[in-house]
């Protein structure tokens, strides 16, 4: 096994127009938009939400620029997986965590056709379905071939992907109440069925006998593996990293969705045993009620 050299640097100047026009897109939609349509009670946008937009801009920039890119599209399927995984399943969430609602509602003309549209794709087992429809496309063999041979297709194909994932990301991480986030429960069986459905294709590319990808067969690999061994590495990424990553949320939204529970109750118990102490006619029954969507 022969270790490659890293490829030459290339420029990426649409990768760049991209990153860009978000990070452009983003400041201006802040400075001149969010004053005239953020509610007058809150911030035009949080210090957590520029963090993440920044954040998601960044992991746009690396998974699309040199050297991921460039390893990606000429050398090695197994980065080639990565880099998808990078475009769907961290800047895609980052940037949605980082628009807040006024902007989304925006960006989406809400009230119109495209927001209704949104808005009905954004459930269960429609964002399920787009999930497996992009996930077939993006991993069926003749798709990955023609789009590595045509660099129209291949962008085509990225942002088909990176569309796509945001829209499946809106039941965890929407902001807007009109397209509302799934109930604790539901987000993590949404997220569970997330975690098993990928199982299926990467286990054809991690255990499967000959290159599913003709364009990969004879080009240098990176790290001096054969065609078959980097797809068999791109299965086993697939199927462990992304399921780590949706795993690692499943849990955090369980704990908290526990920890708002019981903060609940406590407050009920509370307001009872107060009510208890009162005079009938000065018993207080009001008792709040945790938002049941909560932050993640």
């Amino acid at each position: 096994m022969i270790a490659i050299q890293m490829p030459a640097w290339q420029a990426q100047p649409d990768v760049w127009l991209v990153v860009a026009a978000l990070a452009a897109g983003y400041w201006v939609a802040i400075v001149r938009v969010g004053p005239r349509l953020a509610s007058p009670v809150q911030p035009v946008v949080t210090r957590l939400q520029v963090t993440s937009f920044s954040l998601g801009v960044l992991a746009t920039w690396v998974a699309g620029d040199w050297p991921v890119h460039i390893v990606a599209e000429q050398m090695n399927y197994s980065v080639h997986m990565v880099q998808h995984l990078i475009f769907a399943m961290v800047a895609a969430p980052l940037l949605l965590l980082g628009t807040p609602a006024w902007m989304l509602r925006w960006i989406l003309g809400a009230p119109s056709r495209r927001f209704a549209v949104v808005r009905s794709l954004a459930r269960f087992v429609p964002a399920l379905v787009i999930f497996n429809l992009v996930l077939i496309l993006t991993h069926w063999p003749a798709v990955v071939n023609a789009g590595l041979e045509s660099g129209l297709i291949h962008f085509t194909l990225h942002a088909i992907l990176f569309v796509s994932s945001l829209v499946v990301w809106l039941p965890v991480l929407s902001p807007l109440p009109e397209i509302p986030r799934l109930v604790p429960p539901t987000r993590m069986l949404y997220l569970f069925a997330q975690s098993i459905l990928p199982v299926i294709p990467a286990s054809f590319l991690a255990y499967g006998t000959t290159p599913l990808y003709r364009f990969y067969v004879g080009k240098l690999n990176l790290w001096g593996l054969s065609t078959l061994e980097d797809q068999q590495v791109a299965g086993l990424i697939m199927k462990i990293v992304a399921g780590v990553l949706l795993w690692l949320l499943i849990t955090v939204i369980f704990f908290r969705w526990a920890g708002e529970d019981q903060k609940s109750s406590q407050q009920i118990n509370r307001k009872r045993e107060l009510n208890r102490g009162l005079p009938n006619n000065q018993v207080n029954i009001d008792v709040p009620v945790t938002n049941a969507q909560g932050a993640l």
